[in-house]
């Protein structure tokens, strides 16, 4: 199970690189709280926007766990790029609520600015320590939860980088639908 629709809303799991998604309109960073490039995520997304990217981001910062900010994409085939500061597993309490808050955020910033189309990649997974079963179970949950609210976005991409992190995804969504 790759893709799941609610109303005009669709979901869909895609394996692939997040700073090559060039029909979605925005992209997530998993960033850092000063949203200063960085490794993984933050640090493929800097590098492919050229560094106006953190010149930009760095006067919204610092952020704390679960927030969001919105940024121009400059040289990525975006128009705009939502930086969410997952929690550091069993350190930033609770990390379930502040990694739930990181989707819900970004997808009311969609719902602000009239963006259809998102890409998110699989948050605080890497560096921060969150399991990725664990992580994809509150991704899949809080995104399907709030599709039915949403007014403008209508596609949503989870964008996974590895084979084992797409099936982790397909199976969590094949048990909450």
């Amino acid at each position: 199970m790759n893709r799941y629709i609610y109303g005009d809303v669709s979901l869909e799991l895609f394996k692939g690189d997040i700073t090559q998604q060039e029909e979605m309109e925005a992209i997530v960073n998993a960033a850092n709280a000063y949203l200063r490039a960085g490794g993984g995520v933050a640090g493929a997304i800097h590098r492919a926007a050229g560094p106006e990217l953190e010149k930009e981001s760095m006067r919204l910062g610092p952020i704390k766990p679960g927030e969001a900010v919105i940024t121009g994409a400059h040289q990525l085939p975006n128009t705009y790029v939502i930086h969410c500061l997952g929690p550091v597993y069993d350190r930033d309490i609770p990390h379930d609520k502040l990694l739930a808050d990181c989707y819900q955020n970004a997808l009311d910033i969609c719902e602000e600015k009239g963006i259809k189309s998102i890409a998110f990649p699989a948050i605080s997974t890497g560096a921060f320590g969150y399991p990725p079963e664990e992580a994809a179970e509150v991704a899949l949950r809080t995104i399907m939860k709030k599709m039915p609210s949403l007014k403008n976005v209508q596609l949503i991409r989870m964008v996974l980088f590895g084979e084992k992190d797409l099936e982790i995804h397909k199976e969590t969504l094949k048990k909450l639908m």
